[in-house]
């Protein structure tokens, strides 16, 4: 029998915790959003208003993410797939709101940085998010 070598034992490691695989997935999720706008930019940006190719991005991108961590990182696959995709983008949405409404707060009467604001929320989101999506969008 062949041992496993460090390396390879750190990553089954990695990958069997649960909350690696959702900020991996997270990650993934947030750079391929981001080129899929670049390359909609780029190849229609010209007879094609940015925002709607905003818009055809983050569709694309919330779907991709819901796929991803349906499988990947809750392996929720026997649960009715529609009703898992409404909560899921309901945490989307949630996360988004309160982000759009605590960011002038922390900024205008806190009186903290933009970044410093928004790196604050993003913790808190992600980590809100996973437990929404863990407790709610794949009950578990």
């Amino acid at each position: 029998m062949i041992e496993a070598t460090p390396v390879r034992r750190l990553a089954a490691t990695l990958f069997a915790d649960q909350r690696f695989r959702y900020l991996l997935v997270g990650g993934w999720n947030t750079v391929s959003s981001f080129l899929l706008f670049v390359a909609l930019q780029l190849a229609f940006g010209d007879v094609i208003h940015y925002l709607v190719l905003l818009v055809v991005s983050m569709v694309v991108s919330v779907l991709q993410a819901f796929v991803l961590h349906r499988k990947f990182v809750f392996e929720a696959t026997e649960g009715r797939w529609p009703g898992q995709l409404l909560r899921f983008s309901q945490v989307y949405a949630g996360a988004f709101a309160v982000n759009l409404a605590l960011l002038p707060v922390l900024v205008e009467v806190v009186g903290l940085p933009v970044l410093v604001a928004q790196s604050l929320l993003f913790v808190a989101t992600v980590t809100a998010s996973f437990v929404g999506h863990r407790k709610w969008s794949f009950g578990r």
